[in-house]
């Protein structure tokens, strides 16, 4: 049970405020505060205490980040519209408009946070539509879930501690970080962790505890001796040690699977100075008397992550040859490092320091807002967003100078859409540092990136496979997904004018609205496009113009399959059934190989490393232990990506080698072509794996080859 606390007064918010905000009108706190009391009256939490404790609670916190009065009125109202009469017009009238868009900000948040896991994701959908633009509303909210955290064991089901704690370090955790509020981040995980993993939480602080204690001399030495190194060159600062959090080091720990005392970065050592000139200074000496951990160098002064965290940091053999993490950065730095947004929010002298250029960490959701707008469904927005959270940044500049931030990992087809999605899907090419490079390059810190870009050109969908960010593969599958429904939209139309001519009818959309219902289709183009792709037959709706035709459906039995290959030489195969080689894999002799029952197929030959395989984990009953004959088929079709250089004679080159291999190639198509390079599928008949292998080896070998590979789906 929380230990409770005696409630906050007025006064007491108001004493808080004042010393930063000396022209409050106290009376409008004093306002709030009452009407706050009186609406939640009768109303207690799980802990037992008076509701309206919370919101003073969250009022106080949010005081102490040194926030605007109107936020602060906000925080005391926040949840009156949600849990008692009051209406935001009451609001307005007794407050201010500003205050009420505030507080229904905050209540639309509040409705839409997750419910149950099979909602998560539709959940998760709704919070981010509901985001206003005001990021005062996501720190009332914010604050909100961290003083429902610290009061989370008042809640008797373990059940529902469980699913808050889960969502918390889901959802709300990573949205504190990614805003730049590092304390209520870290606080909002220890809770959560230890909600979640009270055994592995307990048994990591005594141990942590055991060892600062057996440390604790050393760390002092340390931070006396990282000061007098820079003492001795005339730098002013000042040198704090500290363990990092419980919840971060468990990560580390499971991530690379070893233990608490084998982490080099269990404790770091913070250098605040003056200004930036003295932090390249301190970092120069630190780096000049100490042995560096190559790798470890990172530059976020000069660019800043997202969220406008900065700092230097490094990784060197410090004191007593103690492996240690240093950060180096300026007060400045250090309360935005601690407070993120909010501390670009704060006032001083009733005047608001905003910054346009640092508010705009919060410029992120637009990018979640575009995900959104975009997916198709609540899952893939889920998906595309959870790329976009929870990766490291790398950052990019276009030829003018514009720094980009991308996730680690990214590639140049996410820098294009990043830009924007025009750019993206007119996208022909890339020069990276000045040099021709595929789309698919991943890209470095400082590339200098230029898209190249044709008026003509569409997106491919086979790009997908090297996206790394949510918004690319989102903006990507939007595209052509209308595309796809365009194209099935003229297609169906076509068909089904094609049977109105048959039977003397004139095709007009008019006549089909009362047809959608019974296909599901919400538009009349929908329904053209679903008779396009085959989902619906052009005779089915034409029974439903003119019934009086009775016309009858006429399906081929015939059971016939383009597919279906009688030369195969495998053992263990069920006699009668039809045989098909994976067109996700296309194994080839001399490779383990497992059959899949397929009903209404036959079998299915695959790869026992055949990503598919993963689909039939859990139905052992549909599996085929085969295996290759001795000798096995005399020519089997396997699958190749070339990425060739863009060049006269290069394709006649490839299929030379290939014929000189004594390969047959059976289809070849081109799947993307730009500028510099073009990349295809080419289907090549071999004997076996090895054959294969010394095709691919020569390949590779070749001056026109860039890349070329088996196909992996």
């Amino acid at each position: 049970m929380d230990t409770i606390l005696p409630v906050l007064t007025a006064e007491h918010l108001i004493d808080r405020i004042k010393p930063y905000y000396p022209h409050l009108d106290a009376d409008v706190i004093s306002r709030a505060y009452a009407f706050c009391k009186k609406s939640h009256e009768g109303q207690t939490r799980s802990s037992g205490e008076p509701y309206y404790t919370h919101p003073v609670e969250v009022a106080a916190i949010l005081a102490d980040m040194h926030l605007d009065p109107s936020t602060i009125v906000t925080a005391l109202l926040h949840d009156v519209v949600e849990d008692t009469s009051v209406t935001l017009d009451d609001i307005k009238s007794l407050f201010s408009e500003e205050i009420a868009n505030l507080v229904d900000g905050v209540t639309k948040l509040t409705q839409m946070e997750m419910q149950s896991d099979n909602k998560q994701a539709e959940n998760f959908r709704k919070l981010f539509m509901a985001m206003s633009d005001d990021i005062r509303v996501l720190l009332v909210k914010l604050v909100d879930r961290m003083h429902n955290m610290r009061t989370i064991f008042g809640i008797s089901a373990i059940e529902k501690r469980n699913r808050i704690a889960q969502e918390t370090l889901s959802i709300f955790a990573p949205l504190a970080e990614r805003i730049g509020l590092s304390s209520l981040q870290h606080e909002l995980e220890d809770i959560s962790f230890q909600v979640l993993h009270e055994n592995q939480r307990q048994s990591l602080q005594t141990r942590l505890e055991k060892l600062t204690e057996s440390s604790k001399d050393i760390i002092e030495q340390i931070k006396a001796e990282i000061h007098d190194v820079l003492a001795d060159d005339q730098i002013t600062c000042q040198v704090t040690g500290r363990a990092k959090t419980l919840y971060s080091i468990w990560k580390k720990t499971e991530i690379k699977n070893v233990d608490m005392e084998e982490l080099s970065d269990v404790m770091a050592f913070r250098i605040i100075v003056d200004d930036i000139p003295t932090c390249y200074r301190a970092l120069g000496l630190l780096h000049t008397r100490y042995q560096t951990v190559m790798g470890r160098f990172k530059d976020y002064i000069s660019t800043p992550k997202t969220n406008k965290y900065q700092s230097l940091h490094t990784s060197i053999i410090g004191p007593f040859k103690k492996k240690i993490e240093v950060q180096i950065r300026t007060e400045d730095m250090h309360r935005v490092a601690e407070d993120g947004v909010a501390a670009h929010w704060r006032y001083k002298s009733g005047k608001t320091q905003i910054n346009p250029s640092q508010v705009s960490a919060f410029n992120w959701l637009k990018a979640f807002r575009e995900i959104l707008s975009n997916a198709e469904t609540s899952e893939e927005f889920l998906e595309n967003t959870q790329r976009e959270m929870y990766r490291d940044q790398v950052f990019c500049f276009t030829p003018k100078g514009r720094l980009i931030g991308l996730p680690h990992d990214a590639t140049a087809i996410d820098f294009a859409y990043a830009v924007h999605s025009d750019i993206g899907n007119t996208c022909v090419g890339v020069r990276i540092n000045g040099k021709h490079r595929q789309l698919a390059t991943t890209l470095t810190n400082g590339d200098q990136i230029e898209i190249i870009t044709s008026s003509d050109a569409i997106p491919n969908a086979e790009w997908e496979d090297f996206m790394v960010t949510g918004r690319a593969r989102s903006a990507l599958r939007r595209f052509i997904r209308q595309k796809k429904e365009a194209e099935f939209s003229r297609l169906g139309r076509a068909l089904l004018e094609k049977d109105c001519r048959k039977n003397n009818l004139e095709l007009s959309d008019d006549m089909l609205k009362p047809c959608l219902i019974s296909f599901e289709a919400e538009t009349v183009q929908y329904l053209y496009a679903l008779i396009g792709e085959g989902s619906v037959k052009t005779i089915e709706v034409m029974a439903k113009l003119e019934p009086e035709l009775r016309l009858i459906s006429k399906r081929d039995n015939s059971g016939g399959d383009a597919n279906k290959n009688p030369a195969f030489d495998i053992k263990g195969l069920v006699q009668g059934m039809a045989v098909h080689h994976g067109h996700c894999c296309y194994p080839l002799p001399g490779e383990h190989i497992v059959g899949i029952i397929t009903t209404g197929k036959g079998i299915t030959v695959h790869r026992v490393d055949c990503s598919i395989l993963e689909k039939f984990s859990n139905m052992p009953e549909l599996w085929l232990e085969i295996e290759w004959n001795k000798d096995g088929p005399s020519r089997v079709t396997g699958r190749l990506i070339v990425v060739l250089l863009n060049e006269p004679g290069s394709l006649a080159s490839i299929t030379k080698l290939i014929s000189q291999y004594e390969g047959n190639i059976s289809n070849i198509h081109l799947r993307e072509r730009s500028t510099d390079f073009f990349r295809f599928q080419l289907d090549v008949e071999v004997t076996h794996i090895r054959h294969l292998n010394a095709i691919l080896a020569a390949m590779r070998s070749n001056q026109f080859v860039e890349s070329v590979e088996r196909e992996k789906i």
